[in-house]
């Protein structure tokens, strides 16, 4: 029999039987659609949050205060009230480490932010020097950035994000040249930063940067710091630097047990790679439920062929008394299962990445449709079509022709 042939008995086989061939095809094409959104979601959810990690710095070292303990691979401090880094530490760490590209000291306190037309707001403070605008990629939509200057100074000068300007003076005013008093001491505004948004370890919008030295002197009155950010010149050398950082660390704390350390450092690799794995077990739990659909599309599948193997038993019969071949029957059931699912695939591609575009615009979900992901669902598509159209196929290949054609 010629694949020309199986092919016009294929359409006309499931024109016959438009109702049911449409209520099968729609049982793939749900199964489909879900799949292909579920995934794009959970793959956005993963780019969206790498997105995030990325924006707060490439290559990036956090040295924090305090002692250290493991959680999940990635260390954390014991607390910010801790005292034990210095800007010696930081210049130790400049001069006697190699593959390091910039390192940036960092003061920050939680305060609560006024101005005299008597609005309010509590938020972060960080005290920062010039590195750290370049360390962790923060750009100014407005005004200027803060200079070696406003350091060696102990200027009280400020920069806001877009939250704290809409806090403290509405949306979409222009804060420079205003000012801010923060524990008493004012401040004049001279910089709004551009909007990163929320990354899931703090808002990068409600934060107020002010000079290093200014934040030692009148907010902390100490010469500690809160962090030392690293920034790593090459991704492979982070782990080299990382465990050079700490050596050096231990040898000037004067601290034998590493397990003693009163400083930890968070590598951003390994934020990254548990972010990875979390949203990498999401997508997969997505895709699973999303795949129980599929199933169902595929035992829909086999139904409607066994009951097209029952009605058109007195046909096959028929069809093998003038010679037609198992081989022949088999392969007419098999493609048409086949079509069912091809179709039902097809279909469901197009929904399921239209779907994926109407979550995005009214839920603000990010999500991400790769061609893997499509060629895959396609692929699984046909799949199912071979495999829950093989046991159909075959019965009515093996039907006896004599008993066929008695068949009532």
């Amino acid at each position: 029999m010629l694949f020309a042939d199986i092919l016009e008995e294929t359409k006309f086989s499931l024109y016959s039987n438009k109702s049911r061939s449409a209520l099968t095809i729609l049982g793939i094409v749900i199964g489909i659609a879900s799949v292909i959104t579920m995934v794009s979601i959970g793959q956005g959810s993963s780019q969206s949050i790498q997105s995030n990690i990325e924006s707060l710095g490439s290559n990036l070292l956090v040295v924090s205060p305090g002692f250290s303990r493991n959680i999940n691979s990635v260390a954390r401090s014991g607390g910010n009230s801790a005292t034990t880094l210095t800007m010696d530490d930081a210049t130790a760490i400049t001069s006697q480490i190699s593959g390091i590209k910039t390192v940036a000291s960092v003061v920050n306190s939680r305060q609560q932010v006024k101005t005299s037309e008597g609005t309010n707001t509590n938020t972060s403070i960080y005290g920062i020097t010039t590195e750290y605008i370049a360390v962790k990629s923060i750009e100014i939509a407005s005004g200027s950035a803060l200079t070696k200057g406003h350091n060696d100074n102990l200027s009280k000068v400020a920069i806001i994000g877009p939250t704290v300007r809409d806090d403290l003076f509405g949306e979409n005013t222009d804060p420079l040249g205003k000012k801010i008093r923060i524990n008493g001491q004012e401040f004049s505004i001279i910089g709004l930063t551009e909007s990163k948004g929320g990354t899931g370890f703090g808002n990068a919008d409600d934060l107020i940067y002010i000079p290093l030295s200014t934040a030692q002197r009148y907010l902390s009155n100490s010469k500690s710091l809160s962090n030392i950010n690293v920034e790593v010149e090459e991704k492979d050398q982070m782990t080299i630097v990382q465990q050079a950082i700490t050596d050096l660390l231990l040898t000037k704390h004067r601290i034998t047990d590493a397990t003693k350390a009163d400083f930890s450092i968070i590598n951003q690799a390994d934020i990254l790679s548990t972010a990875s794995e979390v949203t990498g077990t999401m997508t997969l739990l997505l895709a699973a439920i999303a795949g129980i659909s599929l199933l169902v599309g595929g035992i829909g599948i086999m139904n409607m062929m066994l009951t097209t193997v029952t009605e058109r038993t007195k046909e096959i019969g028929l069809r093998k008394s003038l010679g037609a071949k198992n081989k022949d029957i088999s392969n007419q059931f098999l493609c048409e299962a086949i079509a069912l699912t091809f179709l039902g695939g097809f279909i469901g591609i197009i929904l399921g990445c239209l779907a994926a575009g109407i979550v995005t615009k009214f839920s603000g979900t990010a999500t991400y449709i790769t061609l893997q992901s499509i060629m895959l669902a396609f692929g699984v598509s046909a799949l199912i079509g071979i495999i829950f159209g093989y046991y159909p196929a075959k019965r009515a290949a093996k039907l006896n022709p004599i008993e066929a054609l008695r068949f009532e």
